[in-house]
């Protein structure tokens, strides 16, 4: 089984966000389960020069993009037993930043078409091609409409998978044809409510669409959550899979992991306080044993529950005894709010800014808790690095929080879950979780339940080589 995974963005080389995480673990498992599994992404010109330099040149040929003709390199490079391949044009990678230019559609219009002309010039037909979010959702449409045609093309099938609905590439109705090179006669499959819609056309076009976790599957199908895409994915529900995906082990594991204070293991849980006493230290917080540490790690958006956290933190600081740690960037007005708490709140409550991985690898290991109020969540990665690391999510049922974490009031459970985007609600959950770490017994039960959770990418590996397989 040949399965060659199309994506923007791919730990270590460049990452803006969870996909990175999913580019990086999930191929490395898909070839420890026995399939061939190759990657192929841009060559941006922020991959580190170290990455660069192990490169070799493959070849080179051009893209035929509407009226343009464009050069296209490709560079190979083995990396955890993977193929990767990285796509060359200075005038669209060279860059700073991966997304946020002005001409995002002709990038990755051009990212995508190059994928499909590169294989013959490698000499390489996967089984499958798996492409993932809008960034390559038009390799499907290019598929389907230009390539399936030809002999050589013929017998691949094609996989898209939708990480966040939110972000579906629209595009003004006239790129179809100028920037996208898709003829008239052929402007339906693109074409969804006045917009070019690269998502649109790869739920339309792909064999199987797959999304981050079996609850946002079901989730998508409803206006809530589909920021206007239901109607299609209703009639096309007959392709929609959801598989949850998973954490790279490797990567976050408390017993190795080299950025902790003190390493740990479910055999040595004890230690896992000194990581709190260090980072109370460096983020000048209270020493006091006995209060517990709650923490987040996210983008400050309405997404992730930011305004229930806002709506309830003095509550929260005023009728308990508890520490808040939040390490993230995004609207200046939440921003401003912790900055604001951490004054008010002195040696209670510390507010980080941006994403500083060094750091939020200490957090998880330090954190009691650990808070994810989601208004949506596809699937999540952090509840399930939290759990790993032997920090309590609290979690808002939704999504890939909902298959994910199970609340502990049974004593089965993983965590502390709430239903409703509600604030109190929200409350509720937390201060339940505050009562349960009273319990020193019975929160070193759930601490080790959750470190005993298997949240690895392994399990999502097994399910998606399933479905390729399923596909041939």
């Amino acid at each position: 089984m040949e399965v060659l995974f199309c994506t923007s963005e791919s730990i270590p080389f460049a990452a803006s966000g969870g996909l990175a995480d999913v580019s990086s673990a999930l191929p490395k498992y898909l070839v420890e389960e026995s399939v061939k599994c190759r990657v192929v992404m841009p060559l941006y010109s922020s991959i580190p020069q170290s990455l660069r330099d192990s490169m070799e040149y493959i070849t080179n040929f051009y893209v035929q993009l509407c009226w343009r003709s464009l050069y296209c390199g490709v560079f190979k490079l083995e990396y955890n037993n993977v193929t990767y391949y990285f796509l060359d044009n200075e005038y669209y990678f060279k860059r700073e930043g991966i997304y946020g230019h002005y001409d995002d559609a002709e990038r990755f219009a051009f990212f995508s078409k190059a994928i499909l002309e590169m294989l013959p010039h490698i000499n390489y037909k996967p089984n499958v091609i798996h492409s993932n979010d809008w960034q390559t959702a038009l390799v499907p449409v290019y598929y389907s409409l230009i390539y399936g045609k030809y002999d050589w093309y013929q017998g691949i099938k094609n996989v898209f998978a939708i990480h966040n609905i939110q972000y579906q590439g629209k595009y003004g109705i006239d790129i179809i044809e100028d920037i996208v090179g898709v003829p008239r006669e052929k402007f339906s499959v693109l074409e969804f409510d006045d917009c070019t819609n690269f998502m649109k056309g790869a739920i339309e076009t792909a064999d199987k669409v797959v999304t981050v976790s079996p609850t946002y599957a079901k989730e998508i199908l409803n206006p809530w959550f589909s920021y206007g895409l239901d109607p299609i994915l209703n009639k096309r529900s007959f392709k929609l899979v959801g598989i949850l995906n998973g954490i790279d082990y490797d990567e976050y594991n408390p017993q190795e992991d080299t950025l902790l204070y003190r390493n740990y293991s479910c055999e040595s849980i004890e230690l896992k306080e000194q990581n709190k006493i260090e980072l109370r230290n460096r983020l000048y917080l209270n020493n006091e044993n006995d209060t517990p540490l709650i923490a987040m790690v996210t983008r400050f958006t309405e997404q992730k529950g930011m305004d229930l956290v806002l709506d309830i933190f003095d509550r929260l600081m005023n009728e308990e005894d508890v520490q808040f740690v939040i390490l993230g960037s995004g609207r200046k007005d939440y921003e401003e709010f912790f900055y604001s708490m951490q004054n008010k709140y002195k040696g209670r409550v510390s507010a980080c800014y941006g994403f500083v991985r060094e750091l939020s690898h200490k957090i998880y290991a330090a954190a009691d808790m650990f808070l994810m109020p989601s208004r949506s969540e596809p699937c999540g990665l952090s509840q399930m690095i939290a759990l790993r690391y032997g920090a309590i999510p609290i979690v808002r049922e939704t999504g890939g929080l909902y298959d994910s974490i199970k609340d502990s009031e049974d004593l089965k459970g993983n965590g502390f879950t709430f239903k409703t985007y509600n604030s109190n609600d929200m409350l509720n959950a937390i201060k339940r979780s505050i009562y349960g770490y009273k319990n020193k017994e019975g929160w070193r039960i759930l601490t080790l339940r959750a470190m005993n959770c298997d949240n690895s990418f392994k399990k999502s590996a097994i399910k998606y080589k399933n479905l390729y397989l399923s596909l041939n």
